[in-house]
């Protein structure tokens, strides 16, 4: 198997890196902190730009590319952090109408895995619709029937959380089957995210290692951060190789096993943008700490990111069970 990117996959990657650099620059971070992690006429460009539509066949009105193609775009959205329910609407298309022009703003919850801590449901307010993966199958509720109470100070201040107490039990609109493989595409491209964050904190890591000076010199310079930065590089890259080969995999399942594809990337980029934000945030020194400094930024959407479509110790376990069965 092939996994280096094609020429339209690099001109899919290029296109959107520079959409979302122009758009979501670094240093606007905290100025969009307090518009609620939600853009309207940012949601709408990026519908413009087919990301919903991205897996959708062209018949249906879509792009007609595979979750290979999927998960570079995502990762291209992780790396500046774009809010909303990004991974839900994309998953949505084709099943809710509207969902791939971003006209319907689609969220979702998942009950598959071990029922554990409170509901909370992300960006209520801008929801029009809702999907709800059970053991039973996919069912979709409506936002307004929710009765739901807002966090004030939610971890991340782009994901905006609603505790909800109950839940109706929704129409049933896929069977257990159909939702197995929608939280399975919703790992591969979360974990698309988390790749997206484990790379764009190097490049904040780096770039400060060399403009900071101590003792006359830059602190890159520095054997201890020189290891900290090489350190960050393999996770980065072990991450992009477990997240392509999640993408191909769903493509094609005849080359492996697609679960233990996906809870691979899970793991791997999961991983690496959890311990590349804190390296970040530590290069940085003191005011790696301080709220000005964009890191911390990451280090909380990574935190978000890694507790849905299965958290790293599920993932790990699923691939402890598959291991085991082989044996």
């Amino acid at each position: 198997m092939d996994f280096q990117l094609s020429e339209d996959q690099k001109a899919l990657q290029a296109g959107i890196r520079s959409f979302c650099e122009s758009r979501m620059p670094k240093g606007k971070l905290a100025e969009i902190e307090h518009k609620n992690g939600f853009d309207a006429g940012l949601w709408a460009e990026l519908a413009e730009m087919d990301v919903f539509g991205l897996r959708l066949p062209e018949s249906d009105g879509g792009v007609g590319l595979g979750n290979a193609d999927a998960v570079i775009v995502f990762a291209e959205l992780g790396r500046r952090l774009l809010a909303g329910p990004l991974v839900w609407t994309h998953l949505a298309a084709g099943l809710i109408k509207g969902a791939a022009s971003g006209e319907v703003v689609v969220g979702g919850l998942d009950l598959m895995g071990p029922e554990s801590g409170p509901l909370l449901v992300e960006h209520l307010d801008q929801l029009d619709a809702l999907l709800i993966l059970r053991p039973q199958g996919v069912y979709r509720v409506d936002p307004r029937s929710l009765s739901g109470r807002p966090i004030a100070a939610p971890l991340d201040p782009f994901t905006p959380l609603h505790h909800v107490e109950g839940l109706p039990e929704g129409e049933l609109v896929l069977g257990p089957a159909e939702a197995e493989r929608l939280r399975l595409e919703g790992a591969a491209l979360v974990s698309g995210q988390l790749l997206g964050i484990a790379e764009s904190t190097l490049e904040l890591a780096a770039a400060y290692a060399k403009e900071r000076h101590q003792f006359g010199r830059a602190i890159g310079s520095f054997q201890a951060i020189k290891h900290m930065l090489a350190d960050m590089f393999v996770r980065q890259e072990v991450a992009r190789a477990a997240v392509y080969a999640a993408g191909a995999t769903l493509d094609d399942p005849g080359v492996g096993d697609v679960v233990r594809a996906v809870s691979t990337a899970k793991i791997m980029a999961g991983e690496g943008a959890m311990k590349n934000a804190r390296s970040c945030i530590q290069i940085h020194g003191g005011m790696g700490f301080t709220w000005e400094i964009p890191a911390h930024f990451y280090m909380k959407r990574t935190w978000v990111l890694e507790s849905v479509f299965g958290t790293i110790e599920e993932h790990a376990d699923r691939c402890a069970e598959l291991v085991e069965r082989s044996l």
